[in-house]
Parts: structure tokens; sequence; C-alpha cells
């Protein structure tokens, strides 16, 4: 007993699993997990390796490449991407596109071993490495804390107190601190003073590091007790400290103690320079970065966040405010509510378009299998675990024609049967059962026009494949309902009226006739369309190019670069004006500040900035996304007016896989390549993008030289003197910088004690006269003494590699067009650059994910087709129909090149899925037509009448179909993201639903060589 005759045969059964499905649907989709974009794998690490002291060329050599040599024997290894700086190496490690999540920590636990077994091999001097793996772990509530009338360390502790108590709360991750100032006390000493009270800065270093250690004092015995001794004389304040007894030597050359506060000034303060600031309105801030549990439900995550939040504020004081920067879960719940708008849209246009097409009974029908299909889909979704966000809704919006398809076909064919005398359970299951394998075989080809997104492996296909099994599980769903509840509808629905209708509508008469002319000109038809299609993919080149599109979000970065080598003072003073701008703006909600890095990652695509004093990041809320692109032309006016001396980059958020620089052109050197030819390859390309009025903010990311101070160290004078090299920069390091020589105990912080030259003092010009003491010995000896002079030189801050060579890589923004746009009018210019020998050119950014992501849909694409064409021989048992139908999916682009043009929608990586869903459309809609065709062949017609007939009784569900899903997609149309894909498949299916109907039983005939009877 076949599956339809069953369920006409148990109906109770059909009823009450009819019931389940609903009950079993809502609640699913009730406990579907709810996220603004799906999850994707962040695929580097970062590993981090001090060496302080020595230039970016010993840095490169002697720890960079030794680490980078271990990492490639690893296998999973995809690019190595460095940065050797004075005194550290970051290295950027990216693992391949084929390694997601689940394989991921294993990888990295080999990674860690490579880098620990290298540790050895590492120079005297060179710290331990640090391997930070996780980077794609997500603040996605960030809250800053402010305090009007309260110093740094005082709102750290009110910061501390709402840090333990967020963190308890049930779905968070990990609370971190940006922003927070590390305090440390100070001794600002004379050297003029010690020296002459006959002291020694190595002296007051040995005191102060002995005198606040932890020791071990033992134990007493008494009685039956074991008692410990705890001697004191540890610092209880940083005034203890200024009493210490040092022994110096008075003027008069008698021995003395001198207290540490009479030679120096004591005072508490933050470590100097400090690596990074915030600021949020323009006032001190700590940002408290919230990320949840993976898998955790967000918004009610933030929901529980705020309850404690809310609980928090009455613990705190007046002039302390907590104000949210970013809070991921409103985010979520405005997208998924605005999709699940969009969705019941399209639902409603569905319903409306069936009803006045096929009328209220047979709108009915169809919208019960369409409503119960999508029930069946969120009980799967919540199966496999798959959550409503962007691209599981979007998935639904397109798949929504495609799933009322099988059931109009079936519905179509029991009213047909019905009206030629056949009882209602035969009609039924006729009905089901002739067309159920062409349509099994129309869906899964359906399917399976989506797989190649599935089986990418790059990042933009994982962000994306989502999109596959949704519409897989609803158009099987589909087929499945089709085969079942809608046959036992159509019988208690749509009565038998007992009259066969043999006369045709003006349209159907006007499209007969249309039909046959175009068979007896068929060749000429078909080479009409030959040429549309030429003409259509000839202009295809007018239509804007994109990798992703921007996001709706409500903010958008400003990137802030000072001349490299800037003081990271200097870089948060030169964004003040900024700032103070922007707040002044009503349209701005929020204007946050991160000097000296970029922010947290509270958004998935974006990468933080690495450190670097130069940087500065505002991250800007305006109040209404329609206000923004306002609110950016008028910033971008002022930058250019009143920020001369510094480089502004504007950037708005993208949807999917992001990209820091979108256009980069990268020059590629030997291992030992000379760094001054790279910096002259990437002079030559940025001239040529200065001259460009479609690039700005061109630059390069080993950026400006910076200026070093080089005493000039002799040896042979250095001997003399006692005085070694090391001598030297430890007194430097201790005048200027300062250093650390012992810890302040207070609470459970650890404060650094530093000792530095008096501010008044700490001049370049006092750097020859600077005396210097040799270790174990009292005398001290003016830095002239052991150097043949101070010069000045400009090097480079950083040694960019790229795979262990040495690379520079040119950046730039394109101006009012898109990336390809802006690398299309420069490309010639730049392929005229001459490269030396051992030297290259590669084109990365934008071009290179474009076409990485493009380049891994093609292991889909193969098995894909071959599935495709297998199903279609299987279906007809020959070969020509298959090759008909594979014929007609290259026309498609007559329309949906047109459709790109006239809308200005771009044509991006989420608008190739839909170009590459519209041959699966056409195909479930071919394979039903040449079906037809064959159908009214066995009924005896002549092959030239079966043609135009099945084409004339297929026209109508063909067209419907088409018009469900072209109209379905229109709330798409807004949303930036699916915009391109949704004007795709409109524009791409209605010309190809003409092409269905007119070219294929054209190139039937002609491949058929049918001839009128």
């Amino acid at each position: 007993m076949d599956l339809t005759e069953f369920v006409i045969k148990n109906k109770v059964v059909t009823l009450f699993s009819v019931i389940l499905l609903t009950v079993a649907g809502i609640f699913s989709f009730f406990s579907l997990g709810q996220l603004e974009d799906p999850e994707f794998t962040v695929k580097n690490a970062l590993i981090m390796t001090p060496y302080y002291g020595a230039t970016p060329t010993e840095v490169e050599q002697e720890v960079t490449d030794r680490i980078e040599n271990a990492l490639q024997e690893m296998p999973e290894l995809d690019s190595l991407h460095s940065r050797s700086m004075a005194g550290s190496s970051l290295i950027t490690v990216s693992i391949k596109a084929e390694y997601w999540a689940d394989r991921l920590p294993q990888i990295w636990d080999k990674l860690r071993r490579q880098v620990s077994d290298v540790q050895a091999e590492l120079p005297k001097g060179a710290g331990t490495s640090q391997v930070i793996d996780d980077f794609g772990a997500v603040y996605g509530l960030m809250v800053g804390v402010i305090g009007d009338g309260y110093n740094n360390t005082e709102v750290h502790d009110y910061v501390k107190l709402v840090q333990k108590e967020v963190s308890l709360v049930e779905g968070v991750a990990r609370v971190s601190l940006w922003g927070d100032q590390q305090a440390a006390i100070y001794i600002d000493v004379s050297e003029s003073k010690l020296a002459s009270l006959g002291l020694s800065s190595a002296s007051i270093t040995t005191l102060l590091s002995n005198q606040n250690l932890i020791v071990d004092a033992g134990h007493i015995e008494s009685g039956g007790y074991r008692l410990n001794v705890q001697p004191s004389g540890s610092f209880q304040t940083p005034q203890d400290i200024g009493n210490l007894l040092v022994h110096g030597q008075s003027r008069d050359n008698i021995s003395e103690f001198i207290r540490i506060s009479d030679i120096g000034t004591i005072s508490e303060g933050y470590v100097e320079p400090s690596t990074a600031t915030m600021r949020l309105n323009g006032r001190d801030a700590i940002v408290l970065s919230i990320s949840p549990i993976e898998g955790t439900n967000v918004v009610e995550m933030g929901e529980r966040v705020s309850q404690k939040l809310e609980a928090v504020k009455e613990r705190l004081p007046v002039g302390v405010e907590m104000i949210p920067i970013h809070w991921q879960p409103s985010a979520v719940d405005e997208s998924v509510q605005s999709f699940l708008i969009n969705f019941m849209q399209a639902v409603a246009i569905v319903l409306v378009v069936l009803t006045i097409a096929m009328g209220w009974k047979m709108g009915i029908v169809i919208g019960t299998a369409l409503t119960l299909t999508i029930l069946g889909t969120f009980i799967l979704m919540a199966v496999f675990g798959i959550d409503l966000h962007r691209m599981s809704l979007g998935a639904l919006i397109i798949a929504l024609g495609m799933m009322v398809d099988n059931a109009i076909v079936v519905a179509e064919g029991y009213v047909v049967k019905i009206q030629k005398g056949l009882d209602k359970k035969k009609a039924a299951v006729e009905a089901a059962k002739g067309p159920s394998m062409a349509l099994l075989g129309a869906t899964i080809i359906a399917v399976m026009a989506f797989y190649p997104i599935f089986a990418s492996v790059e990042g933009a296909g994982e962000y994306c494949r989502a999109l596959f099994i949704v519409v897989a599980i609803s158009l099987m769903v589909s087929w499945v309902i089709s085969l079942t509840i809608t046959p036992l509808q159509c019988m208690y629905m749509l009565h038998n009226d007992g009259q066969e209708s043999h006369s045709e509508g003006k349209l159907l008469s006007g499209f007969r006739r249309i039909l046959e002319f175009s068979l007896q000109k068929r060749l000429l038809t078909a080479l009409s369309m030959v040429a549309l299609l030429a003409v259509a993919l000839g202009t295809f080149g007018n239509v804007k190019q994109i990798f992703f599109p921007s996001s709706a979000m409500t903010k958008f970065m400003v990137d802030y670069w000072s001349p490299q080598g800037t003081r990271v003072q200097t870089t948060s003073e030169g964004m003040i004006p900024i700032e103070d701008y922007l707040v002044a703006d009503e349209r701005v909600q929020t204007v946050s500040a991160f000097i000296g890095q970029g922010s947290p990652r509270f958004y998935l695509p974006v990468d933080p900035e690495k450190p670097n004093s130069s940087y500065g990041q505002l991250i800007v809320n305006v109040h209404e996304f329609d206000d923004m692109a306002d609110v950016i032309d008028d910033l971008q006016l002022w930058l250019g007016e009143n920020i001369p001396d510094a480089m502004t980059r504007i950037r708005k958020y993208t949807v999917g896989p992001a990209l820091t620089w979108e256009f980069e052109a990268r020059f590629i050197g030997p291992a030992d390549a000379d760094p001054q030819v790279l910096r002259d390859l990437a002079a030559k390309g940025m001239g040529i993008l200065h001259k460009s009025p479609l690039a700005k903010e061109v630059s390069t990311d080993w950026r400006q030289q910076v200026l070093d101070v080089v005493p000039e160290y002799n040896q042979v004078k250095g001997r003399r003197t006692g005085i070694s090299r090391s001598d030297l920069a430890n007194t430097t390091k201790r005048y200027y910088d300062g250093f650390a020589i012992g810890t302040y105990r207070r609470d459970d912080s650890l404060l650094p004690i530093i000792v530095r030259e008096n501010i008044d003092e700490r001049s370049i010009n006092s750097l020859e006269t600077l005396q210097i003491e040799p270790v174990n010995q009292s005398i001290s000896v003016p830095l002239g003494q052991v150097t043949d002079g101070i010069a000045t030189e400009w090097v480079n801050p950083t040694i960019w590699r790229y795979n262990r060579h040495r690379a520079i890589t040119v950046q730039a923004t394109p101006v009012n067009v898109t990336v390809a746009a802006l690398r299309a009018s420069v490309l010639e210019e730049f392929s005229q650059i001459e490269l030396p020998k051992g030297y290259r050119l590669e084109w990365f950014g934008e071009h290179k994910s474009t076409i990485d992501s493009q380049a891994s849909l093609i292991p889909g694409v193969i098995p894909a087709l071959a599935i495709i064409l297998f199903i279609l021989v299987a279906l007809f048992n020959e070969l020509r129909p298959m090759v008909v139908i594979m014929l007609l999916i290259p026309f498609v682009m007559i329309g949906v090149s047109p459709g790109l043009q006239i809308s200005g929608a771009a044509f991006g990586f989420v608008t190739l899925l839909g170009v590459m869903s519209l041959s699966g459309m056409m195909i479930k809609n071919a394979i039903v037509l040449v079906d037809q065709i064959n159908i009214e062949k066995a009924d005896g017609k002549s092959p030239h009448q079966a043609i135009i007939d099945a084409a004339v009784s297929r026209v109508r569900p063909v067209f419907l179909a088409a018009a469900t899903t072209v109209l379905g997609v229109i709330p798409l149309v807004p949303d930036l993201f699916w915009q391109g894909l949704a004007v795709a498949i409109m524009a791409g299916l209605s010309f190809g639903t003409l092409l269905t109907m007119i070219l294929l039983p054209v190139l039937y005939s002609l491949f058929y060589k049918t001839k009128p009877a």
C-alpha cells in the first residue's frame, strides 16, 4: 500500500498526526535559539613573544623566524602572517578552511606543543611565547562604566564589584575589563641629588626589592602548638616606602642614613605609557565586556544580565554610571523580529496569490500544506540545532514559493482527474501517485542547487550553510505533505462539478498562439534568445561587484592613525576633537574611544586592531539607522577640514566575514628581501592610488619609518671604564622609562614600584651627561665617556612577513565605487610595476576573499551537478530531456543581468547563491513540463501537439509557482544583505518562467525534430 492510500484509509491517524505536527511545530519554534547572524569559526591564533631591547630585525631573525620554522611542520597550516617589532614578535596563524570548530581544539593543542618545543631555541632574553586562540570569543554585551569625581582606581573597584556579580549570571561565559589602568607606585629621584649624597640607583634598587618580599620565617613550637613567624616591615601604605632608610654620605663625608622620601618624590599613579585607554562620550571609562556561553539564547541571557545590572546599580554611589555601548540581545531580538515580520508578510503574500488565482478552497488546501510544511521545518530545525537567524529565516522565505509547488501540482491534478469523472479516492491517489517520482526528483534537484553552499569550507560558505540545510528540510517536508495531507484535503475541499471544461480563456488562447508561432520559427526563436543572452552577459560588467554587503547596525567605526611612533598620550589628545564633535551631534547616541588598540571583539566578523600607540578607534552609535549615512557624510567632510595631521578612516560594519582593508595589493619578496626595495615598490603602488580619484586613505601596513636614538657605544672606552652595553641600556631605561624594582601589595592587587628620574631632568638633552654606574662598582661614568657620540637614524618600526617571506601591503579605501571597480581601474598600472627578481605582486583583500569563496563552491558543484544529471536521466530514461533542460539554465541570466542593473543591487557572494538556486527552480518546473509532454504523447497525441498541449496545461501551475516565489521574496528587497539575491530571483525567475514555457518547448522540438501534424 503506498503512502497516499494509507493516509486516505487511516483518516483518524492522519488527523491526529496533523494535530501533533501542529503542536510540536509551535513548541519547536519557541524553543529555537535566536541569533542575529549564524556562528562561524575564526581559524586564527596569535603567538606573542617578548624580546625586550631587540630591534625589529633581531626579533624577526632570532624569534619570529624560529617559531615560524617550527609551525610550518603543521599540515593544518594555511598561512603565517608575522609582525616583528622592537621588543616583541606577533605571529598570526591561519588554519586551513576545512578545519571547523569541532577540530580546532586539537589543532590548537598541537600548535601549543610546537611553540613549546621551540622555546629552548630562542635567544637568551626572549620571554615565553603566549598562544592566544580565543579569537572567536565575542563580547556581545559591552557596558561602559564612568565615574564623575572618581579616579580610575576608584572606578576600578566598583567595576570589579559589577564584574563579580555579572559573572554569576546564568549563560555568561566570561566577563573582561577593557581600559582598566594598571596602578603603580613611582619614586621620582634626582640623579644629581643621588650623586651629591654618595648614593647609587643600585643601592636603592636592592633595598626596595628585598624589603617587600614574602619571606618564610619558619615556625616556633610552643607546648602543643606550632606557631607561624611573620616578621613585620612590609609596606602597608605608599608612605612606608618613603620611610625606608638607605646608607648614604653627607656633604662632610660623614656616613649617615637617609630616608627615601628625602631623595625622591613618592606618588601613586598608573603605568606609563598606558597600553590602552578608553573614553565614553568624552569621559574616562572602563568597559565591562560580557561573552555568552556558546549555544545560550542570547536574548534570554541579556534579560538576566539587565536585571543583575539594575540590582547592582543600587549598590553604586551617585556619579557612577553604566552606559551600554553594544547590546547584542537587543540587536538579535530586533533582527529576528524583523525577519519574522518579513516571513509572515511573505507567507501572507503567497496565500493571497494562491487564493486569488485558484479560489478560496484551493487556497486553503495549498495554504494548509504550506503551514504544515513550515511547522515541520521548525521541528527538524530544533532537532538539528539550527537557530533562528539571518540565514535560516532567509532560507525559509526563499523556499516559500518552492514549498507550494508540489502541493499545487497534486491539487491541480486532482481537479483535472475529478473533472474527468474519477471518484474522489481514485482521483486523490492518482493525482499524488502519478507525479510523485517526478516531484521527488525535481525536489531533490532544487535542494542540490544549494548544495555547493553546504560543501564550501571557506568562512563565507560556513556562514551561509544553514541556507542549504533549511531549504533541504523544508522542500523534503513539502514533498511528504503533498503526498499525504494534500490529497486527503482535496477530497474534502474540492468537490466534483460533474463537467470537464474544454474551453480556454483569452490568456491561454493567446499563449497557445505565441507558442505555435515560436515552434514554427523555432530556429529564429532559439537564435534570438542566444543573442539576448550575449547582450545580458556583455553588459554584466555594469553590475556592482561586492563580497558581502554592509550591515544595518546603527553604528560605525572611525579608525584614527597618527604618524607611526606617536606617543599614546598624543594619539589620545588628537582624538578628543573628533569625540567632542560627535558628542555634540544630536543624531549620535554614544561615542566610545578605544586608544592604543581596537575595541574588544563584540561583532564576530570584525577583527580588533592589534596594540599600537599610534592607533585609536571610535565606535559611534546613532539613534536611527536612516541618519547614519548623513552623519558619516558630515563627519567625513569635517575630518578632512579639521584633522589634517592624522589619517582617519570611517568603516561600516558588514554582514558575514569582514575585512579590515578591502583593497590590498601585496608585494612579496624573498625571506631576506631588502626592506627598502619593498618600500620602493609600495611607494610606486601608492603613487598610482594617490593619482586615482577612486582611492583614498592610501597607506601600507609597514607605515612610516621612525627615528631611533643611537648612543654609539665604544667597546674600548667601555672596557677601560668597566661599563658594559647592558649597563648603558639599564641606565637609560631607568632614567627615562623607569625601572620596576619591587612590588607594593594592596588587597588583592600587586602594584609595581618604579624608580625613574624627575620629569624636569628627563630630557634628551641630558642623555650625554647621564651617569652610568657599572655593576658592583660605586663610581659612575658619564654616558659621553663610553660613546663616540649620539646619532639618530630612520628605521622600520615593523617588519611584516607573509608565509616566511618579507612582504609589504598597499592598502586603500574606494571612493563611491566598489572595491572591484577600484582594482579594475588601477590593475593595468600595477601590472606595469617592474619587479626585481624574486619579488612578486599578489592581490589580497576582497578580491582574494571573493575568489576563494567562489572557488570553494566548485567542489560542491561537481557532485551536485552529477546528482542533478543522474536524476534527469533516471526520470526520463533517456539523454535528450536532460540536455534540453540543462541548455535552458544559462538563459536565466537574460533576466538576472538587467534586473541587477536596473535596481542597482550589487552582485556578491549571497547574490551568487541566489543565481545558483535559480537553476534548481528552473529545472524543477522544466521536469514537470517534460513529464507532462510524455504523458500527452502516451495519450496518442503527435509529438508536436503534445508539446503545445502540455505547455498550455502546465502554464497556470508553472506561472503560479513562479509568482509565489517572486512575490514571496519581496520582503527581502529592503534588506541590504538579501537585496541582490531577492532581485536576482525576482528578475531571473520572472524571465525564466517565460523561458520554461517558450524556449524549452522550442529546444525540445529541435532535439526531437517534431513537425506539425
